[in-house]
Parts: C-alpha cells; structure tokens; sequence
C-alpha cells in the first residue's frame, strides 16, 4: 500500500477520497494560522481584495463591502456564504492582478493579507499607480515536524507548506503533489519529482494522488 502524508490535516470527506483508493493516509499541520490585532479604515469598504479564507475570517463580522476580489473558489465561497459579493474570482493572485488594472484602474482597493502574502497584487496595483491600503490580518507560522520514514507521496498546499517540511525532513525519496504553480515553484528547490494539480484545490490534489498511483489498475 502506498503511504500518503499531507501536510494540511483533511475532512473526512477528503480522507475518504485516499483510503477508498487504498492508500495508506499521514496527515498533520504543516503550517498554523492565527488573527493579528488590526485596524480597520472604516467598516463600510469599496473594494476589497481577499487572496485566502484565513483573511476572510478575520473579517467576518467586521466589515461591509461592496465588491470582492478574491483568489480561489473555496475564498468565493466562504464570501458569498456570509452575504458578501464577489465581484471577480482568480485562481491565483498573479491572474487576479491583471484583471484588476484592466478592469478596475479608477477604482480603490483594501487588500486583506497573511504575513506571507505574495506579491503580485500589490506589486501591480502600484505599478500602475492605483491607489490600495494594504492590511495584515493574520499570521502563518511554520509548524516543523520530523518524521521517521519516507513516503511515497506528500500533498503540498502552500509553499510554506513545502518550507515547513523541507526544514525538518527530505523530498529527495517521495513525489510532491502541489496544489499550484506557487507551491510547486517552492518544491521544485527540493525535487524535480512533482505533480501539479489541474485545478488549485484540495480535492483536486487528491484526485491527482488518486489517479496516479491506481493508473495501472
């Protein structure tokens, strides 16, 4: 049986997808996040930009806005869940960028952030001269663990994901499955061994594991 460690701990749902293709399952927290103090401009916003859940939950219940801008469906939908409108959707910040200084230009945008947030965005917004306030919400810490064997795969969701393992343990023996190009750009330091999701979410990353290793069946 193939041994499977993930780097982010799964729903049920989720697990259920790996064991019924008969892999064996590690799972644990690579990385943990928790809400910063932060201040508020105002509570009503224009124009807001969210690049991931974690900062969407710092902000509910803190803030009305009128447009969302925001990377990744599972963003989308956790916005839109809790009454707020998504005006564009991007599956990575680097293609949400474009869109804003094409379509939005004369607009002005509140970017909620993690501490390791990429720069794509805001290095675009000021590019182009288009007015943003960006502010921190929340923090990502790496959380090493060492583990004792190998694995034949590792499903990796963020790069700090990848820099959390690596600092602890080797990729030189297992096959990386990245959620995305970013995190993939991260693994590839470590390994050229690496699959990349079609789509970037998690389920996706499982399906990718899943084929992969009953393709011969």
């Amino acid at each position: 049986m193939k041994s499977i460690l993930s780097t982010k701990k799964l729903s049920v749902a989720q697990k259920n997808l790996l064991l019924n293709a008969s892999l064996s399952l590690i799972e644990y927290n690579a990385i943990t996040t928790e809400t910063i103090a932060f201040k508020l401009p105002k509570k009503d916003i224009k124009n807001v930009i969210f690049t991931s859940k974690n900062a969407v939950n710092a902000l509910l219940g803190k803030i009305k806005a009128e447009n969302c801008f925001c990377v990744g469906e599972k963003t989308a939908a956790l916005l839109t869940e809790n009454g707020f409108h998504v005006q564009e959707i991007a599956d990575y910040g680097a293609h949400l960028a474009p869109i804003l200084i094409e379509k939005y230009s004369e607009e002005e945008f509140t970017f909620f952030c993690g501490n390791k947030r990429k720069d794509d965005i805001p290095n675009g917004l000021a590019a182009n001269g288009i007015p943003f306030e960006e502010i921190q919400v929340y923090k990502t810490s790496l959380n090493p663990t060492k583990f004792k064997q190998d694995f034949d795969a590792i499903l990796f969701f963020s790069p700090s994901g990848v820099q959390s393992y690596v600092s602890k343990n080797s990729l030189s023996n297992s096959l990386a499955f990245c959620i995305g190009t970013t995190t993939a750009a991260e693994a590839k330091k470590y390994t050229n061994d690496i699959v990349i999701a079609n789509r970037p979410t998690i389920e996706n990353v499982i399906v990718q594991v899943a084929n992969y290793f009953n393709k011969d069946e």
